[in-house]
């Protein structure tokens, strides 16, 4: 494994402990990293872990209508605490961090559910969710490429 992924897959698991203590302790994630208030094993939060957790936080109405529409039949109060935080920082993964490809984000997720997950079947309702979240977002992705093309050639691309 790469170190900028390891590096990654740790900032993604101290986001979530971020998240989750924001919700139990009922304060926000930016107040609780301002005042060093996280369970981490390190002394500090990584730059990326920072970002996600704040982001996630910051985008938690818009990331909220992405899972409300995806999850059927499960309200978000009726998610395990964890799984909703653990929703909420992949989907603000998958809108907001460009460089990171949706099925990373969906993988590092499904991962941390197999070892955080509120249910048994925690991982497999995370990759459920995040993968209908995915359909919605890949023709946008596909539409930025196509103009990305235009806007560089000056000619809009074959099929257009």
């Amino acid at each position: 494994m790469s170190a900028k992924r390891h590096e990654r897959t740790a900032a993604r698991r101290a986001a979530l402990q971020v998240l989750y203590s924001s919700e139990l302790v009922g304060a926000p994630a930016a107040q609780l990293i301002d005042e060093g208030r996280f369970l981490e094993d390190e002394d500090a939060l990584s730059a990326y872990a920072i970002d996600l957790a704040k982001g996630t936080a910051a985008n938690q109405g818009e990331i909220d209508a992405y899972l409300k529409d995806a999850s059927d039949n499960w309200s978000l109060d009726r998610m395990p605490v964890v799984d909703r935080c653990l929703l909420r920082m992949a989907v603000y993964e998958m809108i907001y961090v460009d460089k990171v490809p949706l099925s990373v984000s969906i993988n590092e997720a499904v991962d941390l559910a197999k070892e955080f997950g509120g249910e048994d079947e925690s991982s497999r309702f995370v990759n459920g969710v995040l993968g209908r979240i995915a359909k919605v977002l890949q023709p946008v992705d596909a539409e930025a490429a196509a103009c990305d093309d235009a806007d560089q050639s000056g000619e809009v691309p074959d099929g257009e």
